[in-house]
This record gives structure tokens, C-alpha cells and sequence, in this order.
């Protein structure tokens, strides 16, 4: 999915979500040959907790499609899934970093930095505008701006 139709079903959808009492976690596209998938993966908020089941997931599915339906920001056809977001969650915002601090990350940055591009280490700490990761013993800060993909290691 190109990252300015990912950001705008991301746009359309979370204040949808956050309105049926669900935390956007993460928006995925797979295009397979004529059709694709998109994928939303939710849970509850940290102040809420609880685990996301199946009709979590059936209520989030059809309200999100009929929103999808009506503004259609993704070309083409497409199926419709909605998931947990399992062990390995991706983290998008702060306030999915900070729900985890303590927790290993694997983090991959937009551009090397000093030859690197991929730090695995625990969250030490979020700021408003960047994070902080034990690497190897050592504390690497690493802002936002930078980070192109973030996951929790299960």
C-alpha cells in the first residue's frame, strides 16, 4: 500500500475505532494479483485492557466496511480482515511505545545511522519526540522522525 493511501485509511478509520472503544494498532496491504487484503489490526486501549476477540473483531469489520464502502480510499477490489495484533505488534505512535517500556523492540530505521539501520533492544524510555533503547548495554536514543518500522519481540 502506498504510504499516502495507508495514511489516509489510517485517517479515515482511527476516529472510527476510537469512537467503538478500539485502539488502531496498525494498518497492513498485501496485493495478490487482481485482489488484495487489507488488514486492520486493533486492540483495546491501555486504560481499558482486556484482549480483543472474534466479535470484537466482527463489530470492527462491519463498521469499518461500511465506511470503506462509502469513501473507498483503497483502488480496486479487496477483502476486508481485522486481527489482534498478537505478540509481535507493531508500535506506530507514542503511546503505543510508552505502554511498553521494559519490553524488547526491534526497531528499523528510514536511513542507516552510523551504519545501522536495525537496533533490537529493550525500551528504556519515550519521549514526545523520540525513544530511548538499552542496545547492547549501551543507550541509544532514536526520534520518531527516524523510525520506519517498530515491533515488539515476542
Amino acid at each position: 500500500m502506498a504510504t499516502g493511501i495507508r495514511e489516509r485509511v489510517i485517517g479515515l478509520t482511527e476516529p472510527l475505532l476510537e469512537q467503538l472503544g478500539f485502539e488502531l494498532v496498525d494498518v497492513e496491504w498485501t496485493s495478490g494479483g487482481r485482489d488484495g487484503v487489507l488488514r486492520f489490526y486493533i486492540d483495546f486501549p491501555a486504560s481499558v485492557g482486556g484482549h480483543i476477540g472474534i466479535d470484537d473483531c466482527e463489530r470492527a469489520s462491519r463498521e469499518l466496511s461500511a465506511l470503506l464502502d462509502v469513501d473507498d480510499p483503497v483502488p480496486g477490489q479487496y477483502s476486508l480482515e481485522v486481527s489482534s495484533p498478537g505478540f509481535d505488534r507493531v508500535l506506530r505512535k507514542p503511546a503505543h511505545y510508552g505502554r511498553f517500556i521494559g519490553a524488547k523492540v526491534r526497531v528499523e530505521l528510514l536511513q542507516a545511522r552510523d551504519g545501522r539501520r536495525r537496533y533490537t533492544g529493550t525500551l528504556t524510555d519515550v519521549g514526545s519526540e523520540d525513544i530511548e533503547l538499552e542496545v547492547e548495554g549501551n543507550l541509544v536514543r532514536l526520534p520518531f522522525t527516524a523510525i520506519g518500522k517498530s515491533r515488539l519481540v515476542a
